[in-house]
């Protein structure tokens, strides 16, 4: 399989995009005409920068407005043609994309644009060039492939082929198995783009909300399916057109659009009849069993705080590492490990964030597997020095530049606290408040960051994506999304914050980037729990009691039920699966708390509740300018 994307698909300068399309593994990159317009350099400059970086030009675009048009227009586009098809010479490139006609003088009749690419063809043909035609979504006359098809059949030359583009044929739900009659030596390139369902003008659509194939919710590997099945074997190119990449890291995005693509033809690989890419096989997406510890890098100050949350959070430590300052707290399945070392990746995570989770482990079915497949996908792994006979679990960078640890469901996880590990005794011996598992994960991003990590995360691991939901903060709105698979055993919210005032957004501003904000525990009896934190002397966080009156009308709770979540500072939610009560911790360090939760069917994660959390974790934030305690 052969990769391309378009400059106009990333941000920066002329040079600079191509350095990322490099660095980042494509095989191949679009020349976008304006791209190429505003760099001062020659059209031979740019043919010689892309083949310094190791780069094809697989195609020139694009070029408006030419079939179908009247006698006095008309040989005017064959002169503008001839322009195009100099610089192609000196840029070191065969193809040229010629879209689908919108001028208002143009016009319709296949025979009229066929006869027009036959008379191109031939010009083409004499330069050693080729043409390649497609049908835009909002074509005046040609809007869906098969009739670009068509013209091109009817023109009937060796140098006229078509340009098949996902978000045109998607966009407008044409058939895609009609591609599969198309030859594949006609197909001259394929682009690629997804983009969310979204009720709104086509081209307003493709010009700002275009996304990475993965990232939206349009059949992009059925579109290249159908494509493969032909036999087809060339180029599959990006097009993104995009707000949010337009002002990103070139190399973040270009290392995004190289991930969709290796990703989009693992799935493609993986579907009958599809035998024409040729795709390097890699392991399945890994099956995550549960979250098997989470690590916070704390200082010596910080610690006591945190371990006084945890005592009153019911949680006992149970274990100490054997040549490191690394303590286990545990209840039920649940392990907290506090890392104080002054050495090492949590020494300098605690260095540029302060206190925070900086560390999660997923238990998989196979590590070797899922480390396999998450740097096939460009992912980034990590490794530190370990100790004589410490086990080196395999990890790779996530969120913000935090780490997934990668352990064996079974063998792997016992034989850490058995290797590592040694028994610890806690002599503040709280009580056990029922809490039994990590219910969910929520991790805060910047919003242009979202799409980076659900595609990192949803390629790697067997898990989904759900609809983005609008979360309210009395300063602005944060986006959400979940990703999670099907038997609940790992659940990350990802929160994307747009403006620091944000209650998200302040974690991100003070503590130098993304992370974990908030961890979920569950328990099955939510009111006892609540009795129990009270007695090993848990604060929780205060809702205004304006809150209850609202839910009791809204729900139909009866009063005595309404007083009880009053009295514990429970929130409640409900939707067609069940029931969702939701009990808070207080804030710490900048901004990250802990959440216990009781689910009941329930499918959610208690969006209509967020504005009056975020209000009450807001008061207990640290007022802006004054110095960290």
């Amino acid at each position: 399989m052969k990769t391309s994307i378009a400059t106009v698909s990333i941000s920066g300068e002329f040079p600079e995009k191509l350095a990322a399309i490099a660095k980042a593994g494509f095989d191949g990159v679009e020349i976008f005409e304006n791209d190429f317009l505003a760099f001062d350099g020659s059209p031979r400059d740019v043919g010689r920068m892309v083949q310094d970086f190791g780069l094809e030009i697989t195609l020139f675009q694009p070029f408006r407005d030419f079939e179908g048009m009247p006698e006095t227009h008309r040989s005017r586009t064959f002169d503008r043609a001839e322009r195009k098809f100099d610089v192609m010479q000196e840029l070191g490139t065969d193809l040229v994309l010629v879209c689908s006609n919108v001028s208002p003088v143009s016009l319709g009749g296949i025979d009229r644009a066929a006869a027009d690419f036959h008379e191109l063809g031939e010009r083409a043909a004499k330069r050693g060039l080729r043409v390649g035609y497609e049908a835009l979504a909002w074509g005046r006359h040609i809007n869906d492939h098969r009739d670009a098809w068509e013209i091109v059949r009817r023109a009937d030359h060796d140098s006229i082929g078509v340009i098949l583009d996902s978000f045109h044929s998607l966009a407008r739900k044409i058939d895609i198995g009609s591609i599969r009659s198309i030859p594949k030596d006609k197909i001259f390139i394929v682009q690629l783009a997804d983009a969310p369902l979204i009720g709104m003008d086509l081209l307003y659509w493709s010009r700002h909300f275009r996304n990475m194939p993965g990232e939206g919710d349009l059949p992009v590997a059925d579109f290249v399916a159908a494509v493969a099945a032909t036999g087809y074997d060339g180029y599959l190119s990006l097009e993104i057109f995009n707000d949010q990449f337009r002002g990103g890291s070139p190399r973040a995005i270009s290392v995004d659009g190289h991930r969709s693509l290796v990703y989009l033809g693992d799935q493609v690989r993986r579907k009958p009849g599809a035998a024409g890419l040729t795709v390097p096989s890699m392991p399945d997406r890994a099956s995550v069993a549960g979250v098997a510890f989470i690590e916070f890098s704390v200082g010596e100050g910080d610690a006591e705080l945190l371990i006084a949350m945890m005592h009153a959070l019911g949680f006992r430590k149970t274990a100490i590492h054997k040549t490191k300052n690394v303590s286990v707290y545990q209840q039920g399945d649940i392990r907290i490990l506090l890392n104080t070392e002054e050495v090492g990746f949590a020494s300098n995570a605690y260095a540029v964030r302060g206190a925070s989770a900086y560390a999660m482990a997923l238990q998989v079915e196979a590590t070797s597997a899922a480390m396999a497949r998450a740097v096939a996908l460009g992912a980034e792994p990590f490794s530190q020095p370990v100790g004589p006979g410490e086990l080196d679990i395999p990890a790779i960078r996530g969120v913000g530049g935090t780490l997934i640890y990668l352990v064996h469901a079974k063998s792997d996880l016992g034989r850490v606290w058995e290797i590592d590990f040694q028994p610890a005794e806690d002599e503040a011996a709280p009580n056990s408040v029922g809490l039994f598992a990590v219910d969910h994960v929520a991790q805060t991003v910047a919003y242009e960051e979202m799409l980076t990590w659900l595609l990192f995360y949803t390629s790697i691991f067997e898990t989904k994506k759900s609809p983005m939901v609008d979360i309210i903060d009395p300063s602005g709105v944060v986006r959400s999304q979940v990703i999670q698979n099907d038997e609940g055993t790992l659940r990350i919210t990802m929160n994307g914050a747009e403006n620091r005032r944000t209650f998200a957004g302040h974690l991100i501003a003070e503590t130098f980037g993304a992370g974990i904000q908030h961890i979920a525990f569950r328990t099955e009896d939510i009111f006892a729990t609540a009795k129990a934190l009270r007695s090993n002397g848990f604060n929780a966080l205060p809702i205004s009691p304006n809150y209850y009156g609202d839910i009791e009308a809204r729900f139909g709770l009866l009063p005595s039920l309404t007083e009880r979540l009053k009295s514990e500072n429970i929130l409640y939610d409900r939707d067609e699966h069940g029931e969702y009560f939701q009990l808070y911790s207080g804030t710490y360090g900048e901004g990250f708390f802990f959440e216990i939760v009781q689910r009941s069917g329930y499918q959610g994660y208690g969006a209509a509740n967020a504005i009056f959390r975020i209000a009450a974790l807001k008061r207990q934030l640290r007022p802006a300018g004054m110095p960290r305690a």
